[in-house]
């Protein structure tokens, strides 16, 4: 059988690795595995969404109201945007994966950060595009304007706060670029870590309604899978003009999201109490990883999201055994290696959980 050409050149995307999988090769007992390693939310979802599902049983056997008129009406009041701006996904990744269809053609090109979210490139290379990427880890947009001019991207993708490194741009920084875009390029601004960004610093904030009506080329997206705990029902969204919207939703598959997805997704954004109780928790775990790793004389990123990124060049280790070794003792970090950097990123736990793994590096180091 002959496949695409273009599936030659793209690598399957790499998940962190399941508690499954660790019990299943190494004999550990679930309880006592710890994954901090896909950025999840560990306090679990809100009390509420655990109680409307609990009561939406039922409704497993229907379709969805494929208008998705409820969820989408709370993503307009949370945004203030109109339900017209909005549309719905399985996950955020498949807005993207809407946002490359729409535009791109075999021979086009793509540009990003040179350390950012695998996903762009592989849903640019599925439309034969070629993906033009920044030598910088932090973002650098100096560097994307001269990469812009040189290239003349179809689509730039600019995640802030950014996965895996955890940095993120001043709402005036990014403007000041935006302003210099031609509207007939697309920019996806990948906002999945943003509610982190703007609690430790209000200057990173980028408000999708603000966004979106200064420059119609912005296509705002964000998910549930993080702040709001709801990875496993693979939920997010994307905010951008109706011209945009209306084009992806030709490409959009029905009923995308799932009955119990959708009733979990708006109900977890009226609990602002378990929202702001985690962010709080986040930035006070956070500050430990830093000063652990500033006690070892350890290079870590300054993140503004639920996660820290750490290199073990100083410590004269290599990521891919460290992160074998605390792999078999039920320990799921993720290993940064297939990045291009020594560099294990660490979701930030429950403090019993931080606990157990500053415990385990110190003991490393």
């Amino acid at each position: 059988m002959r496949f695409q050409p273009a599936l030659d050149k793209i690598p399957a995307y790499e998940a962190g690795k399941p508690i499954e999988l660790v019990v299943r090769e190494y004999g550990i007992s679930p309880e006592k595995v710890l994954k901090l390693a896909s950025n999840e939310n560990p306090y679990g979802v809100s009390p509420k969404v655990s109680e409307v599902i609990k009561e939406a049983v039922y409704k497993m056997p229907l379709y969805p109201d494929d208008s998705y008129k409820a969820l989408k009406d709370a993503l307009a009041k949370a945004h203030g945007v109109d339900a017209k701006n909005v549309i719905q996904g399985n996950g955020s990744d498949q807005i993207f994966d809407f946002a490359t269809r729409s535009v791109l053609s075999p021979g086009d090109k793509i540009l990003q950060n040179g350390k950012t979210f695998s996903m762009y490139s592989i849903y640019a290379g599925q439309c034969g595009a070629e993906t033009i990427q920044t030598s910088s880890e932090l973002h650098d947009l100096d560097q994307f304007l001269d990469l812009y001019k040189k290239h003349s991207p179809k689509i730039i993708f600019i995640c802030t706060p950014c996965n895996p490194i955890g940095d993120a741009l001043d709402k005036s920084d990014l403007y000041t670029f935006l302003q210099k875009i031609s509207l007939e390029t697309m920019v996806v601004l990948d906002a999945a870590y943003m509610e982190f960004g703007k609690t430790r610093d209000p200057k990173k904030e980028i408000q999708a309604a603000d966004v979106i009506s200064k420059f119609p080329n912005v296509l705002y997206t964000n998910t549930f899978s993080k702040i709001y705990g709801l990875g496993g029902m693979r939920i997010g969204y994307g905010i951008a003009s109706e011209e945009m919207i209306r084009a992806f939703y030709k490409l959009r598959p029905p009923f995308n999201v799932s009955q119990l997805s959708q009733l979990a997704a708006a109900t977890a954004l009226s609990d602002r109490e378990f929202v702001e109780n985690y962010l709080k928790e986040n930035l006070k775990e956070m500050i430990r990883y830093e000063d652990f790793s500033k006690k070892k004389g350890l290079f870590y990123f300054e993140s503004y999201a639920n996660f820290i990124t750490i290199k073990l060049d100083q410590a004269k280790l290599d990521s891919t055994q460290t992160f074998e070794t605390l792999l078999k003792e039920g320990i799921i970090l993720r290993n940064l290696k297939s990045y291009g950097l020594n560099a294990l990123r660490i979701t930030i736990g429950r403090p019993e959980q931080n606990d157990r793994v500053l415990e385990r590096l110190s003991e490393l180091l």
